[in-house]
């Protein structure tokens, strides 16, 4: 089985996958491609969260036209998602595509394909190519009787074949169900039988809610046995979910380091703030913050502290009020309307100092 530090490299802008580099996170906008706008402030937005790769959908000539004028404002690499019109792919790849998603089974003809494999090449970009258990070939269901984790990696396998004997193998495979279980043994199979870099996603996997779970049993289960180069997580929702998501799957299976985690009790009975109101707003201003430390949120001034020792900042509540607490010791008391900004202010000082305390 190839794992991540054995696949091929594949450099997409000014990032590489494969060959053991960190794996890279990715999104998709769900504006209108050909508002440029829209789609240029809410690439902002998620490169603000920590995206690493973002892809937009090309579904006409406007949303192709548009990827040049986004380009110029953006900073990491774009990908340019095509179903059906091959012409479309080679627009985008024309405007500064840094990389091309295609299933080469509903481009249409050989040649066509072949017209889309040309111009990537002249421009030097990948192609991903990317198969979804709801996009299976017809024959292949009849084949193996159904939807299967085999009939989606011989699906993906045949149009990378397709797309070598073009003479073409800057390529980053996917392969895609909503059935987590069946997503895990194809992308075990791929692995057996590729050194092409794997972009792993469970693809529809729904709400934020029953897609986060969803994508953490998935992508554990995948990335814990050494595949996978760069992921999405597919949510039902603003994307820069999917971000908070990725970053949070990856540094929970210790294969992403920095970003502040923040930690928070599941309150009860002695609980007399809105925790969950406090820790929402904690986990959201965190995000934009470089720093390598833990972040404690706790209902109790009297267990709480103690009970997270081990965070290197926390705030605590009380009645009315609450402390400010670093490594478990208590160091300030607060009003409860100022728990917020007091610990803003210790990230602060952190950042202004260079300090990425390791938690």
């Amino acid at each position: 089985m190839t794992n991540r530090n054995e696949t091929k490299e594949i450099r997409i802008g000014n990032r590489i996958i494969g060959g053991g580099h960190p794996i890279l996170i990715q999104s998709m906008c769900n504006t209108k491609t050909d508002d440029a706008e829209a789609t240029t402030a809410q690439i902002l937005a998620l490169e603000r969260a920590g995206c690493d790769i973002i892809r937009v959908a090309v579904p006409d000539m406007e949303a192709a036209m548009a990827i040049r004028e986004i380009k110029r404002a953006i900073h990491i690499p774009l990908v340019a998602d095509i179903h059906f019109d091959y012409r479309l792919a080679i627009a985008a790849i024309e405007c500064g595509a840094d990389k091309i998603r295609i299933n080469p089974g509903n481009i249409g003809a050989r040649e066509r394909v072949k017209a889309v494999v040309d111009k990537a090449e002249e421009y030097g970009i990948p192609i991903r190519i990317g198969v979804n258990s709801g996009s299976l070939e017809k024959n292949l269901i009849e084949k193996y009787g159904r939807v299967t984790a085999e009939g989606l990696v011989e699906s993906a396998l045949d149009k990378a074949a397709m797309v070598e004997q073009m003479g073409y193998d800057n390529l980053v495979l996917s392969i895609k169900s909503s059935d987590v279980l069946m997503c895990v043994r194809a992308h075990e199979l791929l692995a057996e039988k590729t050194r092409y870099p794997l972009h792993v996603g469970i693809t529809e996997a729904g709400t934020v809610i029953s897609g986060n779970i969803k994508s953490a049993v998935g992508l554990s289960l995948i990335l814990g046995q050494g595949l996978g180069d760069t992921i999405r997580i597919s949510l039902t929702g603003d994307p820069v979910e999917e971000i908070k998501s990725a970053k949070l799957i990856l540094r929970t299976l210790g294969l992403r380091n920095g970003g502040v985690e923040v930690v928070s009790c599941p309150t009860c009975g002695r609980t007399k703030i809105d925790l969950i109101g406090l820790a929402n707003q904690v986990e959201t201003m965190v995000q934009e913050y470089p720093l390598d430390v833990k972040v404690a949120v706790m209902g109790c001034v009297v267990n709480g502290p103690g009970e997270a020792r081990e965070a290197d900042f926390g705030i605590a509540g009380g009645m009315g009020e609450g402390i400010l607490f670093r490594k478990g010791e208590a160091v300030k008391k607060v009003p409860e309307g100022e728990l917020l900004a007091e610990l803003k202010k210790e990230l602060d000082r952190c950042l202004a100092n260079g300090e990425p305390v390791s938690g």
